[in-house]
């Protein structure tokens, strides 16, 4: 798929955009802390359903490992500062572990412990072999040069080097980190080990080993997903689709789904967003979100509320920006058929609880925006392997995974009277459980 042609930005949009990346890391560090909370309420109802015993809940309740590192880092102005990391391998009975790095002035080893378990149910959600685990660095990088910003990261990775590698644990971009941080990890751990080991990270440029489709994977997975769910409950491509959030992620769901020929009538931003009941041309919304900052005010089309976009008429809505937005206060005026949670945690227990009873399927997030860890999973093959996989490959294996995932998960959801969040949490309970067992563990 071929990104559209952008048009120039101005220096004063541009400063809006980079504001508005500042603040969306920001949401993402507090969004995972309620995904947290989210999950590990409905893993006290799976742990009675399964009936699992104490052994077994106190296998899956404890991190393999866990560890804090400090280390020096000599600063611009000559003076040596203190830092404090975090790394958390919580289960590798299904694979290597495999997790984001942040870095994060509010980062803390339990926020860290939770994520990396949240991980582990991913990966075994969507049936990859790894594990799970996450890491990061207690720093604010608005606050150093980029001189110190690599130089901490590369202390970082000196501390840890022992800890991580392809075939025991492989970090990847998050919160404050991308692929620039990802280099200079790789190129610190290959300096250490005196060998090219590609594998040990993943989300690098193409150049150095990143593999196709991975920018826009995550909204790719999302919309492979949409499809699967749309012919179980027998809609087509005349279903009006509502999209909140017009980030990296909402942006490719809309250009994809407007690629394949789908109507979208709403999307939004920070600021608000737009309505057009007849549909919304893609191109002229990227162009103007591109020159003004934000899609709101687009010719032609009726200004709405982010609040109004989650219960406006349509048959399918896409949360793609924050947590907690489908909640016990509009839940039930709710009016799509079909919800795909490429956000993390955007809908309560709660609201869950009412739409399960009114009939709507939710697509969880563990499901639903997991296209980036898979295609993670793909570049770290490619790594190993010493091979290189063209885009059809990539696409073609993408909606493999993604595609039997949901079906795994949805015959559990037609075979139980519980969500499909629910269903998908229990899987990968499930296999996680039975690898153990394999292992000799249970």
């Amino acid at each position: 798929m071929n990104n559209n042609e952008t048009v120039p930005m101005s220096s004063d949009a541009r400063f809006m955009v980079d504001q508005m990346i500042r603040q969306g890391h920001e949401r993402i560090h507090s969004d995972d802390q309620n995904l947290c909370k989210l999950f590990m309420s409905e893993l006290t109802n799976i742990y009675q359903d399964q009936h699992l015993s104490s052994e077994e809940m106190d296998l899956l309740d404890m991190p393999r490992r866990s560890f804090t590192v400090h280390f020096p880092v000599r600063m611009d102005s000559g003076n040596t500062r203190m830092f404090v990391g975090h790394r958390v391998q919580y289960n590798d009975a299904r694979g290597p572990t495999k997790g984001g790095t942040r870095f994060h002035p509010e980062l803390t080893l339990d926020h860290v412990k939770d994520l990396a378990f949240l991980m582990a149910l991913k990966c075994a959600a969507v049936n990859i072999p790894l594990g799970g685990a996450k890491g990061g660095v207690v720093a604010n990088p608005k606050e150093l040069s980029k001189n110190e910003l690599e130089e901490m990261t590369r202390a970082y990775v000196r501390a840890i080097s022992d800890f991580i590698g392809p075939q025991k644990d492989i970090p990847a971009p998050d919160v404050y980190t991308d692929e620039q941080i990802m280099v200079w990890i790789l190129d610190e751990y290959e300096r250490i080990k005196g060998e090219h080991t590609p594998a040990v990270v993943t989300g690098k440029p193409i150049e150095l080993g990143g593999s196709l489709v991975r920018k826009y994977s995550t909204s790719l997975g999302g919309f492979y997903v949409m499809e699967e769910a749309m012919v179980k409950l027998g809609l087509d491509k005349s279903a009006s689709i509502a999209i909140q959030g017009f980030g990296n992620v909402g942006e490719n769901a809309a250009r994809i789904l407007a690629d394949n020929g789908y109507k979208i009538i709403a999307v939004s931003d920070s600021r608000g967003g737009i309505l057009n009941p007849n549909g919304l041309d893609f191109p002229l919304v990227k162009a103007h979100k591109v020159t003004t900052g934000s899609v709101v005010d687009l010719p032609g089309c009726t200004s709405i509320t982010n609040e109004e976009l989650m219960v406006c008429d349509c048959d399918i809505l896409i949360p793609a920006a924050l947590s907690n937005q489908l909640n016990k206060d509009n839940a039930d005026h709710v009016m799509a058929s079909l919800i795909i949670e490429l956000a993390n945690a955007p809908t309560t227990t709660k609201a869950d609880e009412i739409f399960f009873e009114r009939n709507i399927m939710v697509i969880p997030d563990i499901l639903a925006n997991a296209g980036g860890v898979v295609v993670s999973y793909f570049e770290w093959i490619q790594n190993i392997s010493n091979d290189y996989w063209k885009e059809k490959k990539v696409l073609d294996r993408l909606q493999w995974t993604m595609i039997s995932s949901f079906n795994d998960i949805f015959k559990l959801y037609e075979q139980n009277n519980y969500t499909m969040r629910r269903a998908a949490l229990g899987l990968a309970i499930k296999r996680i459980l039975h690898a153990e067992q394999l292992r000799g563990n249970l």
